[in-house]
């Protein structure tokens, strides 16, 4: 596994960095390129929007955890980061 943190360590809530899809997708092209069996994770500033992003830049594991925590309803978040709530 790979950690890619999408924000700045050390305090949650924070926004997430943009640039740091450019490096997903450059890591997966790397570990597809090398035939390698890696999952790329990420951490930091994950939501419904967010989520889509990194998923489709080749990130198979989301941390996210202000999202959840201090939505009104927890459940329905965590469908709208699977995609399954639009």
């Amino acid at each position: 596994m790979v950690l890619v943190m999408t924000v700045e360590p050390g305090k949650g809530g924070q926004a997430f960095i943009e640039e740091t899809l450019n490096k997903i997708r450059d890591l997966k092209t790397y570990i597809d390129e090398n035939n390698l069996d890696l999952d790329i994770e990420v951490d930091g500033g994950i939501n419904d929007k967010t989520a889509k992003d990194v998923i489709e830049s080749g990130a198979n594991i989301l941390v996210a955890g202000s999202y959840i925590l201090n939505s009104e309803n927890p459940k329905e978040a965590i469908k709208l980061l699977k995609g399954e709530n639009k």
